[in-house]
């Protein structure tokens, strides 16, 4: 495979999973949560902007979303999936699994 073909392979998806994306992931960051991830860069092809409000979203291109969900989660309630519906639904279903992880 050519160099310029196997970077473009390589690199055109979220995270350490290879392949050409299948969805694009649409984030919305709390203010508070867009102070931080307004400066980072999550992919080459990424879309952003800052909302009036201060917010903040994010979206990039995936093939694999594991990766993706664990970067979510780590932002806890300052994020939130937008877009597609499957990936709020894992997100979501992972969000309760923790949760119920701590119940007493």
């Amino acid at each position: 495979m050519a160099e310029k073909d196997l970077d473009a392979f390589l690199a055109s998806s979220y995270g350490i999973f290879a392949g050409k994306p299948t969805a694009w992931a649409k984030l919305h960051f709390t203010k508070t949560a867009a102070r931080w991830v307004g400066y980072e860069k999550w992919h080459s092809q990424q879309r952003a902007r800052h909302e009036s409000d201060g917010s903040y979203i994010l979206e990039v291109p995936y093939s694999d979303d594991t990766e993706l969900v664990m970067d979510i989660l780590k932002f806890g309630p300052d994020c939130r999936v937008v877009e597609p519906p499957e990936l709020a639904a894992k997100v979501a279903k992972r969000a309760r699994e923790t949760a119920e992880r701590y119940r007493a």
